[in-house]
Protein backbone atom coordinates (compact mmCIF):
# COMPACT_ATOMS: atom_id res chain seq x y z
CA UNK A 1 0.00 0.00 0.00
CA UNK A 2 0.98 3.38 -0.81
CA UNK A 3 1.29 6.30 1.62
CA UNK A 4 1.48 10.34 1.40
CA UNK A 5 3.88 11.61 4.62
CA UNK A 6 3.67 15.24 4.98
CA UNK A 7 6.28 16.31 7.40
CA UNK A 8 8.14 19.71 8.21
CA UNK A 9 11.03 17.79 10.69
CA UNK A 10 13.39 16.05 8.45
CA UNK A 11 14.91 13.68 11.06
CA UNK A 12 10.78 12.44 11.85
CA UNK A 13 10.11 12.30 8.35
CA UNK A 14 13.15 9.64 7.69
CA UNK A 15 12.55 7.96 10.39
CA UNK A 16 8.63 7.27 10.12
CA UNK A 17 9.42 6.32 6.54
CA UNK A 18 12.26 3.84 7.51
CA UNK A 19 9.42 2.07 9.78
CA UNK A 20 6.90 1.95 7.26
CA UNK A 21 9.41 0.81 4.04
CA UNK A 22 10.39 -2.01 6.46
CA UNK A 23 7.08 -3.14 7.42
CA UNK A 24 6.06 -3.48 3.81
CA UNK A 25 4.77 -0.24 2.77
CA UNK A 26 5.62 1.99 0.05
CA UNK A 27 6.01 5.78 1.14
CA UNK A 28 6.22 9.54 -0.58
CA UNK A 29 7.58 12.09 1.76
CA UNK A 30 6.57 15.80 1.23
CA UNK A 31 7.38 18.72 3.37
CA UNK A 32 4.96 20.79 5.24
CA UNK A 33 5.25 24.60 4.65
CA UNK A 34 3.57 27.60 5.69
CA UNK A 35 1.40 27.78 3.06
CA UNK A 36 0.20 23.65 3.11
CA UNK A 37 1.72 21.18 0.43
CA UNK A 38 2.03 20.20 -2.97
CA UNK A 39 1.26 16.55 -4.03
CA UNK A 40 3.84 15.09 -5.74
CA UNK A 41 3.40 15.35 -9.54
CA UNK A 42 3.77 11.74 -10.38
CA UNK A 43 2.21 10.05 -7.53
CA UNK A 44 -1.52 8.99 -7.18
CA UNK A 45 -3.73 6.44 -5.59
CA UNK A 46 -2.52 7.30 -2.23
CA UNK A 47 -4.02 4.53 0.26
CA UNK A 48 -3.22 6.53 3.08
CA UNK A 49 -2.35 10.31 4.39
CA UNK A 50 0.23 10.94 7.25
CA UNK A 51 -0.18 14.13 8.20
CA UNK A 52 2.08 16.28 10.58
CA UNK A 53 -0.09 19.27 12.59
CA UNK A 54 2.29 21.73 13.78
CA UNK A 55 0.91 24.70 16.13
CA UNK A 56 -1.10 27.09 14.06
CA UNK A 57 -1.60 24.47 10.64
CA UNK A 58 -5.27 23.94 11.17
CA UNK A 59 -6.02 26.93 8.80
CA UNK A 60 -4.66 25.37 5.80
CA UNK A 61 -4.49 21.31 6.26
CA UNK A 62 -8.55 21.56 4.77
CA UNK A 63 -6.77 19.92 1.40
CA UNK A 64 -9.51 18.04 -1.04
CA UNK A 65 -9.24 14.65 0.86
CA UNK A 66 -12.44 13.30 -0.79
CA UNK A 67 -10.75 13.09 -3.98
CA UNK A 68 -7.85 11.03 -3.26
CA UNK A 69 -10.40 8.52 -1.28
CA UNK A 70 -7.89 7.93 1.58
CA UNK A 71 -8.16 8.51 5.01
CA UNK A 72 -5.83 10.63 7.04
CA UNK A 73 -3.50 10.65 10.26
CA UNK A 74 -3.06 13.62 11.84
CA UNK A 75 0.29 13.79 13.89
CA UNK A 76 -0.61 16.48 16.77
CA UNK A 77 0.67 18.13 19.70
CA UNK A 78 -1.02 18.07 22.86
CA UNK A 79 -2.66 21.17 22.79
CA UNK A 80 -2.83 21.09 18.79
CA UNK A 81 -5.65 19.14 18.06
CA UNK A 82 -8.88 20.42 16.41
CA UNK A 83 -12.31 19.37 17.36
CA UNK A 84 -12.84 18.29 13.94
CA UNK A 85 -10.94 15.59 14.28
CA UNK A 86 -12.64 12.79 16.27
CA UNK A 87 -10.50 9.92 15.66
CA UNK A 88 -13.31 8.36 13.99
CA UNK A 89 -14.29 7.42 10.39
CA UNK A 90 -11.54 8.46 7.67
CA UNK A 91 -9.70 10.61 9.95
CA UNK A 92 -7.78 10.50 13.20
CA UNK A 93 -4.58 11.45 15.15
CA UNK A 94 -1.86 10.55 17.26
CA UNK A 95 -0.41 12.73 19.99
CA UNK A 96 3.47 13.11 20.36
CA UNK A 97 5.75 11.73 21.69
CA UNK A 98 4.32 8.53 20.26
CA UNK A 99 5.92 4.65 19.97
CA UNK A 100 6.23 3.63 16.20
CA UNK A 101 4.22 0.57 17.21
CA UNK A 102 1.66 2.63 18.47
CA UNK A 103 1.69 4.57 15.36
CA UNK A 104 1.89 1.33 12.80
CA UNK A 105 -1.27 -0.09 14.63
CA UNK A 106 -2.90 3.27 14.19
CA UNK A 107 -2.33 3.06 9.75
CA UNK A 108 -3.32 -0.71 9.78
CA UNK A 109 -6.63 0.61 11.87
CA UNK A 110 -7.16 3.41 9.60
CA UNK A 111 -6.54 0.78 6.19
CA UNK A 112 -9.10 -1.72 7.66
CA UNK A 113 -11.26 0.73 8.20
CA UNK A 114 -11.21 2.10 4.08
CA UNK A 115 -11.11 -1.58 2.98
CA UNK A 116 -13.94 -2.30 5.51
CA UNK A 117 -12.45 -5.67 6.32
CA UNK A 118 -11.36 -6.59 9.93
CA UNK A 119 -8.20 -8.33 8.89
CA UNK A 120 -5.91 -7.03 5.81
CA UNK A 121 -5.41 -10.12 4.14
CA UNK A 122 -4.63 -10.81 0.60
CA UNK A 123 -5.42 -13.89 -1.53
CA UNK A 124 -5.60 -15.72 -4.93
CA UNK A 125 -5.45 -18.96 -5.98
CA UNK A 126 -4.31 -20.55 -2.92
CA UNK A 127 -1.60 -17.81 -1.92
CA UNK A 128 -2.42 -15.98 0.96
CA UNK A 129 -0.82 -13.03 2.83
CA UNK A 130 -1.04 -11.63 6.33
CA UNK A 131 -0.10 -7.68 5.72
CA UNK A 132 -0.42 -6.77 9.31
CA UNK A 133 1.76 -10.28 10.63
CA UNK A 134 4.26 -10.43 7.87
CA UNK A 135 3.06 -13.81 6.73
CA UNK A 136 2.97 -15.56 3.53
CA UNK A 137 1.27 -19.23 2.86
CA UNK A 138 0.69 -21.10 -0.50
CA UNK A 139 -2.03 -23.98 0.01
CA UNK A 140 -1.43 -23.93 3.32
CA UNK A 141 2.43 -24.18 3.67
CA UNK A 142 4.44 -21.05 5.27
CA UNK A 143 6.42 -19.39 2.91
CA UNK A 144 10.25 -17.88 3.87
CA UNK A 145 10.05 -14.65 2.30
CA UNK A 146 12.56 -11.90 2.71
CA UNK A 147 10.67 -8.05 3.21
CA UNK A 148 11.34 -7.56 -0.36
CA UNK A 149 10.20 -10.10 -1.78
CA UNK A 150 6.94 -10.07 0.52
CA UNK A 151 6.29 -6.86 -0.68
CA UNK A 152 7.44 -7.98 -4.30
CA UNK A 153 4.28 -10.74 -4.02
CA UNK A 154 1.92 -8.37 -2.44
CA UNK A 155 2.25 -5.91 -5.67
CA UNK A 156 1.59 -9.05 -7.91
CA UNK A 157 -1.02 -10.39 -6.05
CA UNK A 158 -3.37 -7.06 -5.46
CA UNK A 159 -2.59 -6.37 -9.54
CA UNK A 160 -3.69 -9.75 -9.93
CA UNK A 161 -4.13 -10.57 -13.62
CA UNK A 162 -2.94 -7.45 -14.46
CA UNK A 163 0.36 -7.29 -16.50
CA UNK A 164 2.98 -4.96 -14.68
CA UNK A 165 5.64 -3.85 -16.71
CA UNK A 166 9.37 -4.22 -15.30
CA UNK A 167 9.54 -0.36 -14.97
CA UNK A 168 6.48 0.15 -12.55
CA UNK A 169 7.31 -2.95 -10.54
CA UNK A 170 10.99 -1.25 -9.88
CA UNK A 171 9.09 2.06 -8.80
CA UNK A 172 5.99 0.55 -7.01
CA UNK A 173 9.02 -2.04 -4.71
CA UNK A 174 12.00 -0.40 -4.90
CA UNK A 175 11.13 3.69 -6.03
CA UNK A 176 14.22 3.62 -8.36
CA UNK A 177 13.71 4.47 -12.16
CA UNK A 178 14.29 1.04 -14.09
CA UNK A 179 17.39 0.33 -15.97
CA UNK A 180 16.01 -1.45 -19.42
CA UNK A 181 19.67 -2.72 -19.79
CA UNK A 182 20.13 -4.53 -16.43
CA UNK A 183 18.11 -7.90 -15.58
CA UNK A 184 17.62 -6.50 -11.94
CA UNK A 185 14.11 -6.83 -12.00
CA UNK A 186 14.23 -10.57 -13.54
CA UNK A 187 16.58 -11.42 -10.64
CA UNK A 188 14.31 -10.94 -7.77
CA UNK A 189 11.11 -12.42 -10.02
CA UNK A 190 13.38 -15.61 -10.50
CA UNK A 191 13.75 -15.74 -6.44
CA UNK A 192 10.35 -15.04 -5.56
CA UNK A 193 9.42 -18.03 -8.45
CA UNK A 194 11.64 -20.26 -6.85
CA UNK A 195 9.03 -20.26 -3.19
CA UNK A 196 6.14 -19.22 -4.63
CA UNK A 197 6.15 -21.51 -7.73
CA UNK A 198 8.80 -24.10 -7.97
CA UNK A 199 7.69 -26.53 -5.08
CA UNK A 200 4.51 -27.00 -6.41
CA UNK A 201 2.51 -28.06 -9.23
CA UNK A 202 0.78 -25.32 -10.92
CA UNK A 203 2.79 -21.73 -11.17
CA UNK A 204 1.06 -18.66 -10.96
CA UNK A 205 3.79 -16.16 -11.95
CA UNK A 206 3.56 -15.68 -15.76
CA UNK A 207 6.33 -13.81 -17.83
CA UNK A 208 4.75 -11.58 -20.35
CA UNK A 209 7.00 -11.50 -23.23
CA UNK A 210 8.04 -7.80 -24.27
CA UNK A 211 5.89 -6.02 -21.11
CA UNK A 212 6.67 -7.69 -17.72
CA UNK A 213 4.88 -10.17 -15.49
CA UNK A 214 1.50 -11.01 -14.48
CA UNK A 215 0.37 -13.40 -11.27
CA UNK A 216 -2.46 -15.06 -12.16
CA UNK A 217 -4.37 -18.76 -12.57
CA UNK A 218 -4.17 -20.45 -15.69
CA UNK A 219 -5.47 -23.64 -17.39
Amino acid sequence: MRILLVEDETRTAQYLRRGLIENGFAVDVVRLESGGFNWPPTRAGYDLLVCDMPPGAGRYLDFNRNSQHAPVLFLSDPNNVPPRVTGQGSESYLIKPFAFSDFLARVHGLLRWRSGRTEMTLRAAGLELDLERRRAFRDGKRLNLTPKEFLLLSLLMRKAGEVLSRAYIADQVWEINFDSNTNFVDVHIRRLRSKVDDPFPKHLIHTVRGMGYVLEERA
